[in-house]
């Protein structure tokens, strides 16, 4: 039975960020990971490179049942912060679009300063180790396949289930239910969606076309609507406006999507004397969509007749494609899973459970999803420099 002040579950993201902060305040912390290496997942973040954070991070940016909750941890530990830790490495990096800050070399950079950090600020670090058991009788006792170890607080960073190639897994899950508390249910988010056999009938045979669109999903208060590009895959949508307004859809409900945002495509059509048939509608097209794209558009939304009022129809269906996915591609294709642990069973500044005192949730298993771009980076960096910094 070894003794520790604390013992942090993965070592992704969140879990290294916590243990160099712990670890930074003289604490004895042990990092433990079931995989052969730490930080796997980042390594094939951002194709590789690493999409570390994004500069214009705020709540609003994030996905959960209480939407206020990730902005004490974001306001304490800001992508400024990890800027400078990224700076102090001499780890080269860029802007690539919208906020998002990549690495100029490779995503290994990031893991091997998070490696360096961790070693400097005396965190012992155990690889290839299983949790077969997390029990508490004042002091929490972990059981692993490389031992016992006693610790007053025990951080759950072990992610979601996307990915599972990856070995995710739905431990943290459990582990918070075995400690009563709730879980809001788990989706796959950022995901690619699928079409139904007559939407992949009309569409599939055009994969590898992409636009700029706006895609938005969701009801209400959890409405997302995004500005980027749109891709045709051979089983349905996806490109990062397909990914982000994944995270709001819910089976059974439409995504309405903007084939030309800002255009008045078919206006050509209704200028005196104008040619008025496929052939015209199909040049319109071609200014804001893909040759083929324009021409399968057209081709299925061709009008009765070319009247002002059925070309007026025609522009709304340009600008609100209905399309109600047949699903998704599952965790297996997802960036992240949304929903998790509760975040009313958190403290905001800290991350600890309000049921089980020294027990803290960082990261993904948290009800705190964001967007695509580097803000689900940013939520691992501040949740667990919330939780290094309490434990």
């Amino acid at each position: 039975m070894q003794q520790m002040d604390a013992v942090v579950l993965g070592a992704g993201a969140a879990g290294m960020m916590c243990a160099i902060e712990a670890g930074r305040r003289g604490r004895r912390v042990l990092l433990l990971d079931h995989a052969d290496r730490v930080g796997k997942k980042i390594l094939i973040s951002g194709g590789g490179r690493c999409n570390f954070t994004n500069i214009h991070c705020r709540a609003e940016n994030f996905l959960s049942e209480n939407p206020h909750f990730a902005k004490s941890a974001l306001a304490r530990f800001t992508p400024a912060d990890i800027i400078a830790l990224v700076e102090k490495h001499g780890i080269r990096y860029h802007e690539k679009t919208l906020g998002q800050l990549f690495c100029d070399r490779s995503a290994m950079d990031i893991v091997k300063m998070l490696e360096q950090e961790c070693a400097e600020a005396g965190v012992r670090v155990v690889t290839g180790v299983r949790v077969l058991s997390v029990k508490r009788d004042g002091q929490y006792t972990v059981e692993t396949t490389a031992g016992e170890f006693r610790a007053q607080a025990v951080v759950v960073a072990t992610g979601g289930l996307s990915i599972p190639k990856m070995g995710a897994t739905g431990f943290g899950y459990g582990l918070a239910e075995q400690f009563g508390l709730r879980v809001v249910e788990t989706r796959p988010a950022l995901v690619p969606l699928t079409f139904s056999a007559e939407e992949c009938a009309r569409w599939c045979d055009l994969t590898g076309l992409s636009a700029e669109v706006v895609a938005a999903a969701g009801r209400k208060q959890r409405r997302g609507s995004f500005r980027e590009k749109m891709l045709i895959t051979h089983r349905g949508l996806s490109g990062p406006a397909i990914l982000q307004a994944s995270s709001y859809w819910r089976p059974g409900e439409a995504v309405e999507i903007d084939l030309a945002p800002g255009a008045d495509v078919l206006a050509p059509l209704l200028a005196k004397n104008a040619r008025r048939d496929l052939a015209a509608t199909v040049g319109a097209l071609r200014a804001v969509l893909p040759a083929r794209m324009a021409e399968r558009w057209a081709a299925l939304h061709e009008p009765a007749d070319w009247t002002n009022v059925s070309l007026t129809k025609m522009e709304r269906q340009i600008h609100s494609w209905q399309v109600i996915p047949a699903g998704s591609e599952g965790y297996a294709k997802a960036e992240v899973t949304a929903g998790g642990v509760d975040t009313a069973e958190l403290d905001a500044k800290t991350m600890e459970s309000r049921k089980a005192p020294g027990l803290y949730f960082i990261g993904e298993v948290v009800d705190v999803t964001g967007w695509l771009g580097g803000y689900n980076f940013q939520w691992a960096w501040a949740s667990g420099a919330s939780a290094g910094r309490a434990v």
